[in-house]
């Protein structure tokens, strides 16, 4: 099997993890933000992750990908249990958190952004959707304090330092990909119980956190 994703893209982190939690081999490429020729090809449209299965055939969209690797364990990893408490609190964050996250992006070192038209067409898509960089940026010092308190906050969910709800489940999956994006911001203030949870988590995933990347 053959993984198309990006390095900065929450969704593509979800599908990579399944494949270190169930310890299924699969290769993958990095592709160049502006590349839509791949991704048309394969699924008829430019989103990213792509799973290439063995048949050849092609599938997107990351929790499809993560519930057909799922399927090909004798033992899945992941529990259905979900906590309304976390799901609240991933409504809040979502609410600012692409407004601190997004404008990094094209200024760290991902393979997707290795070349400057790459860099400027990731760029030009966001601030169509989120509005212009510049502001965004000039907004960090107090993004960043919103989300150091709701770090504080999501101390109170976290059940084990190995799962969010003490099992591994669904909820691990739609976290840990927000955890590790804020790796790239220096500022971060991460209580012990969350780091233990992030830490933990790329683990057992094999998806490494970004810290060398920082900024």
């Amino acid at each position: 099997m053959h993984l198309y994703v990006y390095d900065h893209c929450p969704f593509c982190v979800k599908a990579r993890m399944i494949f270190g939690l169930d310890q299924q081999p699969v290769d993958a490429s990095f592709l160049l933000n502006d590349d839509e020729e791949t991704p048309n090809k394969l699924i008829g449209k430019k989103m990213l992750p792509i799973l290439v299965k063995d048949d050849n055939s092609a599938m997107g969209e990351s929790l499809d990908i993560i519930n057909y690797v799922e399927s090909l364990s004798a033992s899945p990893r992941l529990s259905r249990e979900s906590s309304k408490d976390l799901a609240q609190w991933l409504t809040d964050v979502g609410t600012y958190i692409n407004q601190l996250l997004l404008p990094i992006m094209p200024t760290t070192d991902f393979a997707e952004f290795s070349t400057a038209s790459a860099r400027d067409y990731y760029s030009a898509k966001k601030q169509a959707y989120i509005g212009d960089f510049g502001p965004l940026r000039a907004a960090r010092a107090s993004l960043v304090e919103k989300i150091n308190h709701d770090l504080t906050r999501l101390v109170d969910i976290i059940q084990s330092p190995h799962a969010v709800n003490g099992t591994l489940s669904y909820d691990d999956i739609h976290l840990f990909p927000l955890l590790r994006n804020l790796t790239l911001v220096n500022e971060i203030t991460w209580p012990t119980p969350v780091a233990a949870l992030r830490d933990s988590l790329s683990t057992q995933s094999g998806v490494p956190l970004l810290f060398d990347l920082a900024h």
